[in-house]
């Protein structure tokens, strides 16, 4: 108990002002539950000397309860570091065969369109075997998987069985704003939203997932989620039978005790749950049985707060392929690949008859500071992941392309102007989300740089609806292509090359925010017209 009521303090303590230890607001997985002190999802100081001091606090009164808590310094020390890392290398005996997500049904309406369905609603999912209360679109848990070709025009019709409000959006989609999916589209209880667009982009793996304003993170634990698939005409050669060598792999981080999912987030930090379990497409300790010498594996990182950096544990080489805006423009050779919530990326992997290959998420390193606050927020976590187990005889593998994709092509020299995003606490500029309020106008057409500096100790990732980006200077493989979510380590400045080349609509925003989905509920997002030349947004803009 003296150890709660410590970490409870040293919760408190880490809010910073107009913040409690609960969060500005964070409905409970389970409302039946009570709440135990300093259980809520603190904030984090500002920039500049607050965010100094509030350091010092933080790290003093630390300090101070584990020494009176945990016997001394040697012991407190060991206790708190201990708790903090996980290390799962070499001790998963990857149990259970991998789940693959169906492949949604359609079917073409009188206009043409391909429809699908979907219907959000509660159900159960068993986790090792143990069945737990979860959410899912079309099922118990997480979602099938969408597919459209390149110039297809497509109907979703999304039923909410939830009980409670909810949206869907489109994360990577090119489509108008009213169809986004955004906090502005809500899907009353009961109700169904039909959003129709049309496909107009390259090949790419994309995803949907809640965006109800305050409740993104809890939705998405619970298991909303699920992948879309584009298709075009480009001859790769790349692996693509779905579910057999073209793997979508949907990696998410739960905990469970023993009322089912536990939404306790982690101590030391306001980033939420850092989960102990780690699933792949909802499959803990997964193994999958291979009869091709290359497999394509498509890695999304979905959970609401956990990093990773992807790799094979024998540390041979993958071939990086695409990231989130699709293919890129030829293969890249890498050792792994960072992935922070949002972000996608398309590996290949080789393997030989009868042998077995463990994919594993290696220390993601993510910067934060002080450098020690790096292992409370996952950074020096190893976790194996995924076991892919060979056939004895293996399908050859096709010649792969030399080009995959058109370059990316956008040139810096043409923006208009750069714009500045500070990231800092729980804001963005210094102001927290306002549904009635337009933070950027853009114009239709225009190239920009959005200038993104994260300038607080804490691990923040950006994400741009309905724009792909060129990262200007990116720092590794993983930031090339087209982007549109990127890392933005502490201290790191970042720059954004964006065409806004999308529909114009002075009413109807899209967002930019923080994909660390608790930061995003706490208010870190922002909003963005597209107008044309010289058309005013219908909301506010300071």
């Amino acid at each position: 108990m003296a150890v709660s009521r410590a970490v409870a303090s040293a919760r408190l303590a880490w809010a910073p002002e107009g913040d409690t230890a609960d969060g500005d607001y964070r409905p409970p997985i389970h409302p039946d539950r009570p709440t135990a002190p300093g259980a809520g999802l603190a904030g984090i100081a500002p920039d500049g000397p607050l965010m100094a001091r509030r350091h010092k606090v933080v790290m003093g009164s630390l300090i101070g309860i584990l020494l009176v808590c945990c016997g001394g310094p040697t012991a407190a020390v060991t206790t708190v570091w201990g708790r903090a890392g996980l290390d799962t290398a070499g001790a998963v005996d990857f149990e259970w065969p991998l789940a693959i997500p169906p492949l949604a049904p359609s079917r073409l309406d009188a206009a043409g369109r391909r429809v699908f369905d979907l219907t959000a609603a509660p159900g159960t999912h068993e986790f090792a075997g143990r069945a737990v209360s979860t959410w899912g679109y079309n099922g118990g848990y997480l979602g099938p998987t969408l597919r459209a070709r390149r110039g297809e025009k497509v109907l979703v019709n999304i039923r909410n069985a939830l009980g409670e409000p909810t949206t869907v959006h489109w994360h990577g989609m090119r489509l108008p704003a009213v169809m986004d999916g955004g906090p502005h589209q809500p899907i009353a209880a009961g109700a169904t939203w039909s959003p129709s667009w049309t496909v107009d982009q390259p090949a790419a793996t994309l995803w949907y997932h809640p965006h109800l304003h305050h409740g993104v993170a809890r939705q998405v634990y619970r298991g909303l989620a699920g992948m879309f698939l584009l298709d075009d005409d480009q001859r790769t050669g790349l692996p693509s039978r779905y579910g057999v060598d073209d793997i979508p792999a949907i990696v998410s981080d739960v905990n469970l005790d023993d009322r089912g999912l536990d939404d306790t987030p982690a101590s030391f930090t306001d980033l939420g749950v850092l989960g102990r379990t780690v699933l792949v497409n909802g499959t803990p300790t997964p193994h999958l049985n291979v009869d091709a010498e290359l497999v394509r594996l498509r890695l999304l990182n979905a959970s609401t707060a956990r990093s990773y950096r992807f790799g094979l544990a024998d540390r041979r080489p993958v071939t990086l392929v695409g990231v989130d805006g699709g293919l890129l423009e030829s293969p890249a050779t890498v050792t792994d690949v960072r992935l922070t919530p949002g972000e996608r990326a398309e590996i290949l992997v080789r393997v030989r008859p009868g042998e077995s290959v463990t994919l594993r998420s290696f220390p993601p390193r993510l910067g934060s500071t002080p450098a020690l606050f790096d292992r409370f927020h996952g950074g020096d976590d190893t976790l194996d992941v995924l076991q892919l187990r060979a056939a004895a005889t293996l399908r050859p593998a096709a010649a792969l392309a030399n080009r995959l994709a058109a370059p990316v092509d956008i040139d810096p020299a043409t923006a208009a102007q750069t714009r500045r995003f500070r990231l800092a606490g729980h804001s963005i500029n210094g102001r927290q989300m306002a549904m009635d309020r337009i933070d950027t106008v853009v114009t239709r057409g225009a190239v920009e740089i959005w200038q993104i500096e994260n300038t607080d100790g804490m691990p923040h990732s950006f994400h741009i609806h309905d724009v792909r980006f060129r990262v200007l200077d990116p720092p590794d493989e993983s930031y090339r292509g087209w982007k549109d979510t990127v890392y933005v380590p502490p201290g790191r400045t970042l720059r954004l090359a964006i065409r806004f080349d999308g529909a114009a609509d002075p009413e109807h925003p899209y967002m930019y925010h923080c994909h660390k989905l608790t930061h995003e509920d706490h208010g870190m997002m922002g909003q963005f017209v597209v107008v044309e030349p010289g058309q005013p947004p219908a909301l506010s803009h300071p």
